[in-house]
């Protein structure tokens, strides 16, 4: 059998053979086939190593095994190669797994053979015995190599048995081999060929350098032609072909030898994001100037509790008390922002790995959320504009479903989302075709940019413009339908067919459920299909509590479980439309990340809005919250769920535990500096032994508890097998309810329905978890699906994933995912924050506070405190309002919080002063955040914090411990028009009072204070810098909220300024008839030195 000059080894267990060239040209040919190895387990390519070589996981047989299933195999299967049954070696940078100890620590391939025993010509001939003797009864020592007595006995001369499938023969057809060759390929320093002029002298042997890789000799098994045509086909289906282009030593060949048959990297294998640390640069600097303000509020601490003033303790003691609460409230909101860090997705990436030309897509579905409850305040064209955007979305149509959730169960809203179903038919295909940005057509047609940039298709005018007039012709329906609304018919509104609706009686009706996209025959103007849309509406009976927002979502989870049960969700508000319609392909860059998207319960998108004016003046945007403390969060355990534009894992909706990680091992030899390898040698012995020890106890305990098992098994296995399945059947039913279409799509991690079922039996069992009564003795809002307890649910309900071990993602891309309207009057955004602080009341006096619940699970510390802090802020309204006053008592009394300033206490305010801007600053940098939006932040902090989060707290006092509920009432009064007219309507709420008031006090107080520094003389004006800079700062920071009671008139409301000047005035009355800082005493006389007598 003639070798062509070339090494021939093989494995007798896989009956294939290895064929090692050894001259140059022949070398280069099989470049091609380097590549041309799949993994035996899972069918995916073998990697190439960082050295460009291919991965080898058996050195015995090489056995074809990608590296992921090598890994798999050693931490979860046998830790032995499947073929030949030897036990794999930890290669270096893999983790090591138990039972590597027993190497002797030697766990690298280049220390894998001791070269100083054997001479190179002995190590080579021993590297091959050992490769075609496997399983012929050869004596291997611990490295898989034969013993010395095997190599003396066997003659240098012998010859090396060939084996192929069954034959052999004189000739080795080319068609019957696979050469597995490195390649120089432009890095020539790995392989060095010996050539020969005459091919008929036989090949000398070739000595193994020690310092090498075992992989440069090559590795290999035999496949057949049609096997390499069938991987040539499956490769280019799953894999981007990459060509590679040869370096300038690489040889001389033509450049259609090397075309797109060489991947150098399989694209779709890549992860699919990646983390973004902030620089060294800006965070350190951050970090320092953390522990600086530390250590500086200490210092300030320490010099005002040792420095009381004597003539005001009172204000003194008051003032301490709330700096003290001011630094915990400050820790509780630095600390989570320890680890900020930024991510990237790789949408390229995830196309690669999910949609395969030729081949359904293989990305997850998803269920679109979409909740609204009153049509005339949460106007039905914004929610067709959020739906259509929702049904335009850039994902596979069959991926999509959208649900429509009218808690209100409004005719208006159906009949809305019917014309907004009709209209979807020509405005998704004219999205697709064009590739327009945003997918919303309000705002699409209202945008100020120059449409026609980047669009090159011809009739792209014309459509348009048609286009538009369609839209227009939809909102003058949808506004008929509204004007209709507007005056309710005595009798109740009826259907088209004469059908009473059924939701006449808003509090009283029954489930309904109407499929308007997505079944048979409903198709866009181009006859392709639709995304699922639906209508829900649950149903609702006086005496059952239906816990609005979050009782609506669960119903949306339950419904869409049993039409579509998509494994992911999203859920978006009514007026929150789709900004980036590759939004959802963002999401799943995290969620089917294959190595880490199985802990992601949820990913957050930061939320970004229209309509607001350049000035922000209320901080609408809430920038601060979304580029700088989000960002912190999601390096620790991840962002909180702030209620929209979030998309869920439904698994952990269902309050399953987090999938959970075995602990990576400890770091080896091959991580640390060579002087300390005996040490750890040392202590690995040590570890090797206790291990033995409690394994060995552990078995034992195993094998007496399987002992107990068996005998209690022992002739009851039937019975008991069917009593635990109809246990655990009970114990899913008490947690999910009564229907056993849902139970079961609980348990299907993936989603999907049954094949089999009908829409008509499936939309029965929908309509049955929409009753008002599922609900109860289940465990929904308790541990499953939207928490109830809070009117933020989101808040609760993301504290229980992340208590339940899960982490979430913050994702911010380029374009916007999400654009939402937002209140931007004074008085709808003060309403707004009183909510979000009510619900945080709620949470505090609940069991689920965190300050006290979820120890032992898996949340984190400073994710914690994140959470603490989020329902602990509204009590900072208290100190916040009594610190604000303080500056108007001290210059109406002439008193002051602090004694007379020493050079070191004013070195410490001026370093306390300097440190608070300087975090502020860096903030600022690494967040991304202009000046303007955190000064913003700063001011709205404290007209929010003396208004709303003060009522809230009262509120939530009166709800949770006395059971009243109260609520503040909105009056419209009349608006300007134009753009944004909004920002200066008035509407009068009692939330106005107490800002004004400490406007009106702090104001009094200056004109006081300057009044009595001119009547007193120059002394004076010192001690009172102090405290004008006290007041000047409530003031300022209280700007905002006067410009906007001023409105566009420049005048104040008259009922606003009768009443804060009468409570001024009484507050003025109360502190001369009271008086609580001077002395008991009486006022302290003193001689003036005249004479009255004479």
């Amino acid at each position: 059998m003639d070798t062509g000059g070339r090494l021939i080894a093989g494995s007798h267990n896989r009956n294939e053979f290895v064929l090692i060239n050894a001259d140059e040209n022949a070398r280069i040919r099989s470049v091609k086939e380097l590549s041309g190895q799949t993994c035996q387990i899972c069918g995916d390519e073998i990697e190439l190593t960082a050295d460009g070589e291919p991965f080898v996981a058996c050195n015995e047989c090489a056995f074809p095994v990608c590296l992921t299933c090598y890994e798999y195999e050693r931490r979860e299967g046998n830790q032995a190669c499947p073929q030949c049954k030897t036990r794999y070696k930890r290669i270096k940078g893999s983790p090591r797994v138990e039972g590597d100890e027993e190497e002797d620590d030697i766990d690298d391939l280049d220390n894998e053979f001791d070269y100083d025993t054997l001479d190179p010509q002995q190590v080579t001939e021993a590297m091959l015995t050992a490769r075609l003797n496997i399983g012929r009864g050869s004596h291997l020592n611990a490295s898989g190599m034969p013993t010395h007595s095997e190599l003396d006995s066997s003659p240098p001369s012998s010859e090396i048995p060939l084996l192929t499938y069954g034959e052999e023969g004189s000739e080795i057809s080319a068609d019957h081999h696979a050469l597995i060759i490195p390649s120089t390929m432009g890095h020539g320093n790995r392989v060095h060929p010996m050539s020969y002029a005459d091919p008929s002298v036989p090949l000398q042997p070739r000595p193994m350098v020690p310092k090498k890789d075992i992989a440069v000799y090559g590795y290999g098994s035999v496949s057949w032609k049609d096997r390499m045509e069938e991987w040539k086909k499956r490769q280019n289906d799953k894999l981007q072909v990459v060509k590679h282009e040869g370096g300038s030593d690489g040889g001389n060949f033509d450049g259609d030898e090397l075309d797109a048959d060489l991947p150098m990297m399989d694209e779709g294998r890549q992860p699919l994001s990646r983390k973004l640390p902030i620089p060294s640069s800006k965070i350190n600097p951050y970090r320092m100037i953390i522990i600086l303000r530390l250590a500086i509020l200490g210092l300030f601490f320490h010099y005002r509790l040792l420095h009381p003033v004597r003539d005001a303790y009172g204000l003194w003691l008051t003032s301490v008390i709330c700096e003290i609460w001011f630094a915990v409230s400050w820790i509780l909101d630095q600390f989570p922002k320890w680890y900020p860090i930024r991510r990237e997705t790789y949408l390229d990436r995830l196309s690669l790995r999910y949609e395969k030309e030729g081949k359904p897509s293989e990305l997850a579905s998803v269920d679109v959320f979409v909740s609204t409850v009153d049509p005339m305040k949460e106007p039905p064209l914004i929610t067709a504009n959020t739906v259509l955007s929702i049904l335009a979305v850039d994902y596979p149509v069959d991926k999509v479903a959208c649900y429509v959730s009218d808690d209100g169960a409004a005719m208006l809203t159906f009949e809305a989302l019917s014309e907004t179903s009709e209209f979807a038919r020509k405005w998704v295909p004219f999205c697709k075709k064009f590739n327009i940005e945003p997918r919303a057509p309000e705002w699409y047609f209202s945008q100020k940019i120059d449409y026609l940039k980047d669009k090159v298709h011809p009739t792209f005018v014309r459509e348009r413009r048609a286009m538009k007039r369609e839209y227009e012709e939809f909102k003058v329906r949808i506004n008929g339908l509204v004007a209709t609304a507007q005056k309710v018919p005595e009798d109740g509104w009826t259907m088209q067919d004469g059908t009473p609706w059924p939701g006449n009686s808003v509090r009283d009706h029954p489930g309904m459920i109407q499929v308007f996209l997505g079944h048979s025959g409903v198709r866009d103007v181009e006859g392709n299909e639709l995304p699922h849309l639906v209508y829900v509406s649950r149903e609702k009976r006086p005496g059952f509590e239906h816990h609005k927002k979050a009782g609506a979502m669960n119903a949306l989870i339950r419904v869409s479980a049993v039409l579509s049960n998509a494994p992911y969700l999203l859920n978006v508000d009514c007026d929150h439309y789709i900004n980036n319609s590759k939004a959802l392909r963002e999401a799943m860059c995290f969620m089917m990340d294959p190595t880490s998207g199985k802990k992601v319960c949820y990913v957050q998108f930061p939320q970004r809005f229209d309509g607001i004016d350049r000035h922000d003046r209320y901080s609408n945007r809430n920038v601060v919250f979304f580029d700088i403390n989000m960002k912190g969060l999601d390096g620790i355990q991840g962002p909180i769920y702030v209620g929209t534009g979030c998309v869920f894992r439904r698994q952990a909706l269902y309050g399953y535990d987090a999938p959970v990680t075995k602990k990576p091992p400890g770091k080896t030899c091959n991580c640390m500096p060579k002087w300390c390898f005996c040490l750890c040698c040392f202590s690995r012995k040590n570890k090797k032994t206790k291990q033995k020890k409690t394994t060995k106890k552990s078995k034992q305990r195993e094998a007496s508890k399987q002992i107990h098992a068996l005998e209690n098994i022992e002739g009851s296995s039937e019975s008991n097998s069917h009593k635990s399945s109809e246990t655990s059947q009970m114990k899913l039913e008490k947690k999910f309810g009564q229907s056993p279409v849902f139970v079961a799509s609980t348990l299907l991690e993936n989603g999907g329905i049954p094949r089999n079922a009908s829409p008509a039996s499936l939309l029965s069992e929908a309509i049955q978890v929409i009753s008002c009564g599922y609900e109860d003795k289940t465990e929904w809002g308790k541990e499953v699906g939207w928490i109830y307890g809070s009117v933020t649910e989101d808040i609760l309900t993301g504290f229980k994933m992340h208590c339940h071990g899960w982490r979430s993602v913050y994702c911010i891309p380029k374009r916007p995912a999400f654009k939402g309207s937002a209140p931007i009057n004074l008085s709808d955004r003060l309403h707004q924050v009183l909510r979000w602080a009510l619900g945080s009341v709620e949470i505090f006096l609940s069991r689920h506070c965190p300050i006290w619940y979820g120890y032992g699970g898996g949340l984190k510390w400073l994710e914690r405190f994140s959470y603490i802090n989020s329902v602990v802020y509204p009590w900072t309204s208290i100190p916040l309002l009594v610190y604000c006053t303080l500056p108007a008592i001290c210059l109406l009394t002439g008193k002051f919080i602090v004694p007379e300033i020493s050079n070191y206490a004013s070195l410490i305010f001026m370093a306390l002063f300097i440190s608070i801007a300087a975090t502020g600053i860096l903030e600022m940098q690494w967040g991304g955040v202009g000046i303007d939006d955190w000064w913003r932040n700063e001011q709205f902090w404290v007209i929010g914090g003396v208004s709303s989060h003060l009522f809230a707290l009262f509120q939530g006092l009166l709800k949770v411990l006395a059971g009243v509920s109260t609520s503040f009432t909105v009056t419209s009064k009349a608006a300007d028009d134009g753009e944004f007219s909004e920002l200066y309507l008035f509407k009068w709420t009692s939330l106005l009072i107490p800002p004004t008031t400490l406007l009106i006090l702090n104001i009094i107080g200056v004109v006081v204070g300057i009044s009595d520094a001119i009547n007193n003389g120059y002394d004076s004006w010192g001690p009172l810098f102090g405290r004008l800079f006290f007041a000047l700062w409530v003031i300022i920071h209280l700007y905002p909220f006067l410009k906007g009671l001023l409105g566009k008139q420049d005048r104040m409301p008259t009922i606003i300024l009768v009443w804060s000047i009468l409570l001024a005035s009484i507050l003025t009355l109360m502190w001369v008839r009271i008086n609580p800082f001077v002395s008991k005493d009486g006022p302290v006389l003193e001689i003036c030195g005249l004479n009255c007598d004479d």
